[in-house]
């Protein structure tokens, strides 16, 4: 039965492992990676896994231009098979660009409804946080998440050009 988790360094190669499948460049949304990060070391995973948990909550103060952020791995026997985010709050450029939640499932654990479960579940904690509905962007063409958007209640609100191309914005009432 998979599990949200907290990001951990006790999934250190459970995570690389992840990272590798889904090859190189900076494509696992959800895991907040950005290309500064350095997560081969453990030192390095530690810092970012350090930096992912310094998000989740407001009495840290943030970067410029970052928001509060809840980060959670979807696991299943110590194998991470994806990340979801949930950003508390939206600035211009999440307005635009990203929403609320970003998620993305590794290759290989695809196609089993994980990415419906854990956006559900995330779901009740932007309900808990008080939000009254929220945004998701996903790319126009990625059709597998339209319809994971869609059978949690999105409704889309239309496709917009946006940095990487088209994307579809739905809008999802808690």
């Amino acid at each position: 039965m998979p599990e949200l988790l907290a990001p951990t360094v006790r999934l250190h190669a459970a995570w690389l492992e992840a990272h590798d499948e889904w090859g190189p460049g900076l494509h696992e949304d959800g895991f907040g990676l950005r290309s500064t990060d350095e997560v081969r070391s453990p030192e390095g995973f530690a810092a970012w896994v350090t930096r992912l948990a310094d998000r989740s909550g407001p009495a840290k103060p943030l970067d410029a231009g970052r928001v509060p952020c809840t980060y959670r791995w979807i696991v299943e026997d110590d194998r991470v098979l994806g990340g979801i985010a949930l950003r508390h709050e939206l600035n211009d450029y999440l307005l635009q660009v990203a929403g609320h939640i970003g998620y993305g499932i590794r290759p290989s654990a695809r196609r089993r409804g994980l990415a419906t479960w854990a956006l559900g579940r995330m779901l009740a904690h932007a309900r808990a946080l008080g939000l009254d509905r929220v945004l998701l962007v996903c790319e126009a063409g990625n059709d597998a998440s339209s319809r994971t958007i869609e059978r949690c209640g999105g409704v889309l609100e239309g496709i917009r050009d946006a940095d990487l191309g088209p994307a579809r914005r739905y809008w999802i009432t808690l």
